[in-house]
């Protein structure tokens, strides 16, 4: 089956008819869900069943589910963590608690239908790095992030869900939102080698990665990450990651133009999927028109990320929680 080179959120608490059919003629390789299409357990659990209803396989259902201030699913329902930044300089033994932390998120997801998480976070926390990311990493130095960043990669995978490695290929000197602003990084390329990319490199096994929207000036300074060939390339052959390469979202306004050309950009680029998150459907239709199918070599990264999804190691739960209760006391 050849599959649209698109991920799409769905606009409210369940499937309308609309969407039905369009996703059923489309097929996007798969879902992501907000804080817009959660309520509870049983209509979260629905809704994923309805979405894999309506392109007729078990497609992959993505979520943000960090942790901290980054968490779609919130209680009463589910668990509330710390930011992780928080978190790793508050526990005992930082490593322990952070996969405590993602295995009980992954525990979350799994028991909604979720099965891709937008994480871990392989970017490294500066004094610029802008707020809206700086307490979501993982630490200040390489060695730390990548520690942490397999470690909860490992935790996810022995959950059942899928981890997706981002912001590739680094977003930590950042200094603004790229919700609303385009980051320029101006540091040459050794520095960026040195620093930036290489926990991403460290990391490039992982099955599944989102691109960064950030302007690297000594690569590529005409273009952010996710709509620059040269980009694609460093992160294909320097960095070496062959894993299935989704967009971050191509409505945050870091990018530029409509949103149709966005996509159409990132495809042309090198990317294997677009990530379109507000549900909008005038937009999804435009974007899965100038997305167009998967490549080959899309497909086949999108196979080979899909086969890691495994069942559940079985865990006791409770005592997990009392562990990390006990790490951050």
């Amino acid at each position: 089956m050849q599959m649209n080179a698109t991920i799409f959120g769905p606009e409210g608490l369940e499937i309308t008819a609309w969407e039905r059919d369009f996703f059923r003629d489309v097929q996007p390789f798969g879902f992501i869900v907000f804080a817009r299409n959660i309520d509870n357990p049983s209509q979260l659990r629905r809704l994923t069943a309805d979405l894999r209803d309506a392109v007729g396989r078990d497609a992959p259902i993505l979520i943000d589910q960090e942790g901290g201030r980054v968490q779609r699913m919130r209680s009463p329902h589910w668990r509330e963590f710390l930011p992780a930044l928080d978190q790793m300089d508050r526990a005992r033994d930082p490593l322990r608690a952070h996969w405590i932390r993602n295995r009980l998120i992954a525990d979350d997801l799994r028991s909604v239908g979720i099965d891709v998480n937008c994480a871990p976070l392989a970017d490294i926390a500066e004094d610029a790095t802008h707020p809206f990311l700086q307490n979501r990493l993982y630490g200040r130095d390489v060695d730390t992030v990548v520690a942490a960043a397999r470690v909860c990669a490992d935790a996810h995978l022995a959950g059942g869900v899928l981890p997706v490695l981002k912001h590739i290929p680094g977003h930590g000197r950042a200094a603004v939102d790229s919700h609303l602003n385009l980051p320029t990084v101006t540091a040459d390329r050794t520095a960026l080698h040195a620093k930036d990319f290489a926990p991403f490199k460290a990391l490039a096994d992982l099955p599944m990665g989102m691109s960064a929207h950030i302007v690297f000036t000594a690569i590529d300074p005409n273009g952010p990450a996710t709509t620059s060939p040269a980009m694609i390339d460093v992160i294909r052959t320097e960095i070496s990651f062959d894993g299935l390469l989704m967009t971050d979202d191509l409505s945050m306004e870091a990018l530029s133009g409509a949103v149709a050309d966005r996509a159409q950009a990132a495809i042309a680029a090198g990317c294997d999927l677009v990530l379109h998150c507000n549900g909008d459907a005038d937009e999804m239709q435009m974007v899965a028109e100038s997305s167009g199918v998967m490549t080959d070599a899309a497909q086949k990264r999108g196979q080979n990320a899909l086969l890691q999804r495994k069942s559940a190691e079985i865990v006791d739960i409770a005592a997990l929680e009392a562990e990390l209760e006990t790490l951050l006391a």
